[in-house]
């Protein structure tokens, strides 16, 4: 990526350079256009859950921008020849379920015969120009604020393993179907500096991206993550994905762990998430009031996991 050449315009607020969650394009002052997409493999043996997942986990790159989804556009690569149509169907359909439930519209799509199956969504969104949430913007004192719960990588691989209880299958399914719409709404009219939505690198790679964009250390205290029992369990077990190390690697020279913080912490800090949480940078004084929205929105997981402790080049400290 690199080595392309980025076009600059003065209406692009969010661009390939800044390698955030979305773009965005501002088309008056008052209207700026969230564009994203994601589509991957199946997470979970069931269809219709499998398209609620890979729908919430494209639309939460439009609530990490500040902003409200609109319209939808499915992308499938589909087996045809080994896989029944009616599974392609039900993957349809829990999709448009849940872009429905983020009061967005399903508007058309792609598809192409594939040998291995995948799904996932274009999504447009708009936001106010002004009120765009980026990774960069962290400043010192703020509070980081996590409201979904870690584990849901380390659960799925159990799950392949077929070691996963149906409870812990069923937590797992629960928080990666999860819109983020009720989080986002909780930001409003609050003092927030960076956000962006825990995926692919985990809270420490998605951590470190917020601290390197916006030159700051960033503080998180272990304890108070919030994670998914069944996880920890699990990862006490050795059940970690080979993207929980590759997360881990990535963050290496950026990263100081504390002693007392033992090796299952650092895997579930590392765990690779599908659809989840928000991670929030929120002016001090607003921590506690940002986490009572949030609860009162039914978010019972969400917690005050660290804060910003420093200017500087970027890095994350973990501490028990």
């Amino acid at each position: 990526m690199k080595s392309l050449a980025f076009k600059p315009h003065p209406d692009l607020l969010v661009g390939l350079e800044a390698a955030d969650d979305a773009g965005v394009f501002r088309l008056t002052p008052e209207i700026a256009l969230i564009q994203t997409v994601d589509f991957f493999t199946p997470i979970v043996n069931d269809p219709y859950q499998y398209g609620q997942i890979a729908a919430a986990n494209a639309l939460s790159d439009v609530y990490a921008m500040g902003g409200r989804p609109l319209t939808a556009m499915n992308i499938a690569c589909f087996p045809l020849k080994t896989t029944p149509p009616a599974v392609l169907q039900e993957i349809l359909r829990g999709g448009m379920d849940k872009v429905h439930e983020a009061g967005a519209l399903l508007v058309g799509g792609h598809s192409v015969e594939d040998p291995e199956l995948k799904y996932g969504l274009a999504v447009t969104g708009i936001v106010h120009p002004d009120r765009v949430f980026t990774k960069g913007g962290g400043k010192p004192g703020d509070l980081l604020v996590l409201t979904k719960p870690l584990g849901t990588g380390i659960i799925a691989t159990a799950l392949k393993g077929r070691l996963a209880s149906p409870e812990a299958e069923a937590a797992m399914i629960r928080v990666m179907s999860e819109l983020n719409r009720a989080a986002a709404e909780a930001l409003e009219g609050l003092e927030v500096h960076a956000v962006t939505d825990i995926t692919g690198f985990g809270l420490l790679g998605h951590g470190l991206e917020m601290a390197l964009a916006g030159k700051v250390e960033l503080t998180l205290d272990a304890g108070r993550v919030p994670v998914l029992s069944w996880a920890r369990e699990y990862a006490g077990m050795g059940l970690v994905p080979a993207g929980s190390h590759a997360n881990r690697r990535f963050c290496e020279k950026h990263l100081e762990i504390d002693a007392g913080v033992d090796q299952v912490e650092v895997d579930l800090l590392s765990d690779a998430q599908t659809s989840g949480g928000l991670f929030i940078a929120v002016a001090p004084r607003q921590g506690e009031e940002l986490l009572g929205r949030l609860r009162a929105r039914g978010l019972s997981a969400a917690a005050i996991v660290g804060e910003v402790t420093a200017t500087g080049v970027g890095r994350i400290r973990v501490r028990p």
